[in-house]
């Protein structure tokens, strides 16, 4: 059974990755930091449904705390599958963002990044076959009034899914980035109603965590042996 480690595994849209990964036949474990509980709870409900799941808990901006979990972990067999999805945004226009504001988002996204993955990668690349999928965003596609340091971050995630594609091609490891717009989660039901909704998007609607979860299920699978290096967005028709 290949294993997929899912970061921000307790939100919305990692909640819905983590589950179809599962389905999909993965044993898939469920980062969370703050958020352990949720997915203690999530793993408890994902094994109870014949699948296979457990959580991990640690902060992605401290590499220590990470390589002290990721690296026992695959001291004898690989993570093979890897979903990039933590993340978080402070927003504020940049002429009054605070350089807390933009560091702690950076660091998540861009540091967060970093720590998670390149532990992961010698013992990927021995077994000759992997998936990387790193959750970016519209933002750093088209900027977003506000959004000055989420958009650099996601901005330079995309930077790298694209030169980290090209350094592991050649070993079977595909690496890409989906790129969601508005998403019907907590996080942005408090910043977009129904009507800005239906002026921003084509669709007239939000997309569902279950759709972006989709996408990355194909991502992972060998459906998609043959697409690296790129940057797909799922947005109903913004850009």
């Amino acid at each position: 059974m290949k294993r997929a480690l899912v970061t921000g595994g307790s939100g919305g849209i990692g909640c819905a990755i983590s589950r179809r990964l599962a389905a999909d036949g993965y044993h898939v474990y469920i980062h969370a930091n703050q958020g352990i509980a949720a997915a203690q709870q999530l793993a408890v409900e994902i094994c109870a449904a014949g699948g296979s799941a457990e959580a991990l808990q640690f902060d992605v901006t401290d590499s220590a705390a990470v390589h002290a979990v990721l690296t026992p972990l695959v001291e004898n067999d690989p993570i093979q599958i890897l979903v990039n999805n933590a993340g978080i945004h402070d927003d504020a226009v940049f002429p009054g963002m605070r350089p807390d504001q933009w560091h702690k988002v950076i660091d998540v996204s861009v540091h967060g990044f970093f720590n998670v993955t390149q532990p992961l990668m010698m013992p990927m690349i021995r077994s000759r076959w992997g998936r990387i999928v790193n959750v970016s965003s519209v933002a750093a596609l088209t900027g977003n009034r506000g959004q000055t340091n989420y958009s650099a971050a996601k901005g330079a995630i995309n930077a790298a899914t694209k030169s980290l594609s090209l350094e592991i091609a050649s070993r079977g490891i595909t690496v890409n980035a989906v790129a969601p717009g508005i998403i019907d989660t907590t996080m942005s039901e408090t910043a977009f109603d129904a009507k800005t909704i239906a002026n921003m998007v084509p669709m007239k609607r939000a997309g569902t965590p279950t759709e972006v979860a989709d996408l990355v299920s194909f991502l992972v699978s060998n459906q998609a042996t043959y697409i690296t290096g790129q940057i797909i967005s799922i947005n109903g028709g913004m850009i």
